[in-house]
Formats: structure tokens, C-alpha cells, sequence
């Protein structure tokens, strides 16, 4: 299926889409603060620059977008654009590929690892959400 947007207005779009402080990303700092933890944003010098770092826990959060890492959870990271395909294939290939690595060096200086995927901000997923950040931390 071919894109419904001219490549004018397609670049727009994508030109809108951040890398940091984005809606989910907010929403789980927004959790945290109700929880009481302390946390920093978007730490320099550590792998994949860390979302969410949580220094009492060792912990680091990383907030994906289910297209762009490749959530395992829904369908928007099955869909891969039809236009300028190898483009897109190597894009997305290599960032789930650079996320292995960054989880991998983070493990290694000592930190654990938790992935929130954008689907899991969602309001109806509210409770479970909750309950996976607690788990972990735990």
C-alpha cells in the first residue's frame, strides 16, 4: 500500500518526532514521582543514553516507540514503511541491533535493565504498568 501522505507532508510529520521527553516517556516520570523515586533524564556517558536513570536502584528505563525498536507487544512494530524500503529496513534493523548492544554494556557496568514499550503507557494499561515498574524495582 502506498503512503496516503505526499513525501512534502511525510516529511513533516517524521520531522515532529522526538527523541526525548515525548508523551510516554513523560507519563512514566509522572509515575515514578508518584511513587517517590528519585530519578534523572536522559544521562550523558552512559550506553543508548538512558531515558530514565534511577541511581538508588542501579536501574535504567528506556521508554521505546513500538515502530521505531521494535516492540515485540503490537502490530506497530510489524509495519514497515513500503517507500524507500531499504532505507527503512536497514534504519529500523540497526537500531534494534544498537539496543542489544547498549542492554548488553549496561548489564555489564552493573545496571538492570527495564524497557517500557509505548503501548504500555496507554491509559487502559495503567495497572499493569504500575505493577511491572514496582516489580522490577523490587
Amino acid at each position: 500500500m502506498p503512503d496516503q501522505f505526499d513525501s512534502k507532508k511525510r516529511s513533516k510529520i517524521m520531522a515532529k518526532v522526538h527523541s526525548a521527553n515525548t508523551t510516554p516517556e513523560k507519563y512514566v516520570c509522572g509515575l515514578l514521582e508518584d511513587f517517590g523515586f528519585t530519578f534523572f533524564l536522559h544521562v550523558d556517558g552512559l550506553p543508548g543514553r538512558p531515558d530514565i536513570v534511577l541511581p538508588d536502584f542501579n536501574i535504567v528505563i528506556f521508554v521505546n516507540g513500538c515502530f521505531w525498536h521494535g516492540c515485540p507487544l503490537c502490530k506497530h512494530a510489524k509495519i514497515r514503511p513500503k517507500n524507500n524500503v531499504d532505507f527503512w529496513n536497514k534504519k529500523l534493523d540497526r537500531t534494534q541491533k544498537r539496543d542489544k548492544e547498549n542492554k548488553f554494556k549496561l548489564e555489564e557496568l552493573g545496571y538492570r535493565v527495564l524497557i517500557i514499550w509505548e503501548c504500555e503507557t496507554k491509559k487502559k494499561n495503567n495497572d499493569l504498568l504500575k505493577s511491572k515498574i514496582i516489580d522490577f524495582i523490587r
